[in-house]
């Protein structure tokens, strides 16, 4: 099993202790050490955008299930038993229900999501709003308030 510390994020970022947690806790499947069904990668595709990419092998598009409640992510694959028994020498593809959640952070979207060969690709986006981006307010006493664009050139 492989782990990853943390504690330097801690130590170097305030305000981020949330997202290192949520790393933390992703590592650990409910208690045990194994990896989760099915196994997935969390990309981070720029800044602000980020790609989930779950195998799921032998799943059809009306089997899955994608539900967003609050902070939270939900993929539910539900597989229904086979109605003639097969004789298998040897399964590796699994063939089971699942059920997988992911906490999401503050301002962070499901915008689409595709079933492609075999992997469900989950595009996600945080979107600050603009009374939370940081802005530059002048000394001198004017009302001129203005919003930082810390992307310009």
């Amino acid at each position: 099993m492989r782990t990853l510390d943390f504690s330097p994020l801690y130590r170097s970022a305030i305000g981020f202790d949330r997202l290192a947690q949520l790393f933390d806790a992703a590592q650990v499947n409910e208690g045990n050490a194994q990896p989760s069904y099915p196994p997935y990668n969390i990309e981070l595709v720029s800044e602000n955008r980020y790609r989930i990419a779950m195998a799921v092998a032998g799943f059809d598009c009306s089997e899955l299930d994608l539900e967003t409640e609050r902070d939270t992510l939900k993929i539910i694959g539900r597989k229904e038993k086979e109605a003639d028994a097969k004789t298998y020498l040897h399964r590796g593809i699994a063939a089971r229900s699942f059920e997988h959640r992911f906490q999401l952070a503050d301002h962070v979207k499901v915008v689409s999501a595709s079933l492609d060969n075999g992997l469900l690709n989950i595009e996600l986006v945080r979107e600050i709003p603009e009374t939370l981006k940081p802005r530059k307010i002048s000394i001198n006493g004017s009302d001129n308030v203005q919003f930082l664009d810390r992307h310009a050139a």
